[in-house]
């Protein structure tokens, strides 16, 4: 009776829940990011709902890996992870927010703000992080998906992981979204006393929503339902591949090309409100908020994979 008593208590008074580290957002309001009101906001859990509430799942098509050699190649019929970023509402963001947090061996800027007045934020030095704790809580399936579907070129793939897990990229973007903070800089801690190590159950906790978010956005499907498929001698025009992902996205997403001409298709962006916690993965799609950096009068280049880039 006593124990009942005291989590009426708690749930009665979401302040002091707060101040123990208790925040069960089942029991909370559900709100969508970026679409709060000036009052809400005064109140609102920051564990249940993200403070930078634009949310951007993100992709790249690349043909090749660099470390074939070394067994390092692409999935087949499916384009790879980039990662899973929180944006400012009006577009903008935040990068390095905790650097308590920092598992980047290269941190790209080098600085909180890029800036050189700006925050130095100090290379990794520790080595793979990812890979030794997945596998220390048996999260075989999840190490084996990153393995496959989140790549990186030209280095370890763990090095990219951990550069995402900066902003999706758990050091430079993760830490910015407020519903994985865990007690640092005076934030709230979402994970608190549940956890052994609420550092770890952030990271996994991160990883896992990276995952779950991409498995909803199958770009190479939509392409190729519509007959877009990579090519070495057809190109494709900005305006057809949009309206493709527009339509079975929901929303405008932007797409990334390079070269001289910028004609060489290599990153989508789709972008969202967040139901809740991103962890959830309930989006509401949202147009993006510039504009592709794709040529808009000349024919894009999907490139097929180069051989033996791809499992």
């Amino acid at each position: 009776m006593l124990v009942a008593a005291a989590l009426l208590s708690l749930i009665a008074a979401p302040a002091l829940a707060w101040q123990y580290d208790n925040h069960t957002c089942a029991i909370h309001p559900q709100y969508y990011s970026c679409e709060l009101s000036n009052s809400t906001l005064k109140t609102y859990d920051t564990c249940c709902t993200p403070v930078q509430g634009l949310v951007l799942v993100t992709q790249y098509w690349d043909t090749y890996t660099g470390l074939e050699k070394n067994g390092s190649v692409l999935p087949k019929n499916s384009w790879t992870i980039h990662g899973l970023w929180p944006d400012h509402c009006d577009g903008s963001y935040g990068q390095y927010c905790d650097l308590a947090r920092q598992y980047d061996p290269v941190p790209s800027p080098n600085t909180t703000t890029g800036l050189a007045n700006g925050t130095v934020v100090p290379p990794w030095k520790g080595g793979d992080i990812i890979t030794p704790l997945l596998n220390k809580y048996a999260k075989y399936d999840l190490l084996a998906y990153i393995n496959k579907f989140w790549k990186s070129q030209g280095s370890p793939d763990w090095t990219f992981w951990q550069h995402v897990l900066t902003r999706a990229k758990f050091s430079k973007h993760a830490t910015c979204f407020s519903t994985y903070d865990v007690g640092n800089n005076n934030t709230n801690n979402c994970y608190g006393l549940e956890y052994a190590n609420d550092t770890e159950a952030s990271i996994i906790d991160f990883t896992e929503s990276v995952v779950r978010a991409q498995i909803q956005y199958p770009t190479y499907t939509w392409l190729s339902n519509a007959g877009i498929t990579p090519s070495n001698s057809t190109g494709y025009n900005l305006t057809s591949i949009q309206s493709v992902l527009t339509k079975a996205s929901g929303a405008v997403p932007y797409l990334g090309c390079y070269g001289a001409t910028k004609q060489i298709l290599s990153e989508v962006w789709y972008y969202s409100h967040s139901l809740g916690r991103p962890q959830d993965s309930i989006f509401k799609p949202v147009n993006q908020t510039g504009s592709s950096s794709c040529n808009a009068t000349a024919p894009l280049w999907y490139y097929q994979r180069t051989n033996g880039s791809e499992m």
